[in-house]
């Protein structure tokens, strides 16, 4: 029996704030364990929390931009379990009165564009970060509480159970990461826990409209990771329904070490959380001006930069998407071609040699020692003929070391590509001179001779011989002889 997925995903992100979501302790990643706490994050009594109008704000933002409809009346509820993470013994979240209801995103896999439903954003505080001695939570010896993170605002988007496959999961959450980051309401930066997801997953046979039991895989943070987790728990789930068992509803977690998922505890439902609604903050009101006005500051967003590109710059669908998925990479690149970079080059180089350094450095765009303007540069020498491509993949790496302009490396190092006919001339003879046998194979209808001269007087040349040039240089020669 043929079964699918049915996928529904849980996205938490950190919202950029300077400071929590009800407090004034700030939200700076990375500080010592237990320092960016206040009495009122930490829960002790006599305090009250108050909510931060940037948080607001930005969820306001970001439901804009995920076509969702913003509530004019919402509210703030109290949601209740008990976790070594949580300080009150309850969280501040939002229930039946979210912010943001009724969005959507559409997402392309393999050339089909798929919408999918989000059923609500709301606002939320995060818990803490339990700190496992162990390889793993299941494993860990003793667990260590630090509540830095503890109050710190969150934005949840829960999409309807619309994605068929892990593919479509992930191409979701790049969607959802790169307007998150447009709209500067979120770093997004999964290593560091500021967008995380979980993830619902159940399985049927195909055809069958009936939902199958779900289980959640919790706080997963790679894009690697979800595709992962997913595709191997849905291919658990079948395999169990094939030898006759059931889907048992609980909360797993994924070890990326072993590339499983592990059992944690049963699966909650809402009413094992006793939502009340917050008594110490009471419900707000948003205004159409409000929302209207946070409307027009909307920036232009991924699809519309992509149109644009397409459009403007005669990129594939694949190139555009590639580019404007992540606002940083899409800002470098409009910076090149603002430089007089050629559009379609500057995009084959950010996908090449320039991403294979970033990840060779484990380093990201905006910490590039290679500025747009650089890059450039060395594309602009391409295109003037004054070196060869290959040529330049030798001057890059030299760039990314030592910070010099390409041009100056190329004059150091002597790497000025050969044009002039005549001094190239001596060259080819030479080396079809040397090489009989290879001309008899022309002669007998072998075109593949002529790349073996090429690759010869390019190594006579040390890569500098213009290859356009030589390539009309070794057929003229070859055809006189």
């Amino acid at each position: 029996m043929k079964y699918e997925a049915v996928i529904g995903l849980e996205v938490h992100t950190e919202l950029q704030t300077a400071t929590k979501i009800f407090c004034n302790s700030k939200t700076s990643f990375g500080a010592p364990p237990n320092t960016n706490v206040s009495p009122v994050c930490l829960g002790l009594p006599g305090v009250l929390p108050v909510l931060n109008k940037k948080v607001l704000e930005f969820a306001v933002r970001a439901g804009l931009a995920l076509n969702c409809e913003i509530a004019r009346f919402s509210k703030f509820d109290r949601k209740n379990y008990y976790y070594p993470d949580l300080p009150k013994n309850f969280q501040t979240s939002q229930f039946d009165l979210p912010i943001c209801k009724e969005g959507y995103l559409d997402v392309e896999v393999d050339g089909e564009v798929s919408r999918i439903r989000i059923t609500r954003a709301h606002m939320e505080e995060d818990a803490g970060k339990l700190v496992h001695h162990g390889d793993s939570i299941t494993t860990a010896d003793y667990s260590l509480v630090d509540y830095n993170r503890t109050g710190t605002p969150l934005l949840e988007i829960v999409s309807e159970p619309d994605i068929r496959s892990a593919k479509q999961a992930v191409a979701y959450m790049e969607k959802m990461r790169a307007i998150l980051q447009y709209c500067g309401i979120s770093d997004c930066r999964m290593e560091e826990g500021s967008l995380r997801c979980d993830a619902n997953i159940s399985v049927r046979p195909v055809g069958q409209k009936e939902l199958g039991t779900k289980t959640e895989i919790k706080n997963i943070n790679s894009f690697k990771g979800v595709e992962k987790a997913i595709e191997y728990e849905a291919i658990r789930q079948a395999k169990i329904l094939e030898a006759g068992g059931t889907i048992k509803q609980e909360t797993r977690t994924w070890d990326e070490k072993e590339g499983v998922t592990k059992s944690m505890r049963s699966k909650e439902e809402a009413n094992d959380y006793r939502y009340f609604p917050e008594p110490d903050l009471v419900p707000f009101t948003v205004s159409d001006e409000y929302i209207e006005k946070i409307r027009q500051t909307l920036p232009e967003l991924p699809d519309a930069r992509k149109a644009r590109y397409m459009e403007s710059f005669g990129l594939s669908s694949y190139d555009a998407d590639y580019l404007t998925n992540d606002k940083a990479r899409a800002d470098y690149f409009e910076a090149m071609v603002k430089a007089s970079a050629e559009p379609k080059e500057a995009c084959n180089w950010l996908m090449g040699e320039f991403a294979g350094k970033l990840s060779e450095n484990g380093i990201e765009i905006t910490e590039s020692p290679v500025t747009p303007e650089g890059l450039a540069a060395l594309l602009t020498l391409i295109a003037k003929g004054t070196i060869s491509g290959k040529i330049a993949k030798q001057v890059f790496p030299e760039m990314w070391e030592t910070g010099k302009a390409a041009e100056e490396i190329v004059k150091e190092k002597g790497l000025i590509q050969i044009s002039d006919t005549s001094e190239l001339e001596a060259i080819v003879m030479e080396v079809i001179q040397a090489n009989p046998k290879s001309v008899e194979d022309f002669k007998a209808g072998n075109k593949k001779a002529v790349g073996f001269f090429m690759g010869q007087i390019m190594k006579a040349t040390k890569g500098k011989a213009n290859p356009r040039v030589v390539s009309g240089m070794v057929m003229k020669k070859l055809q006189e002889l």
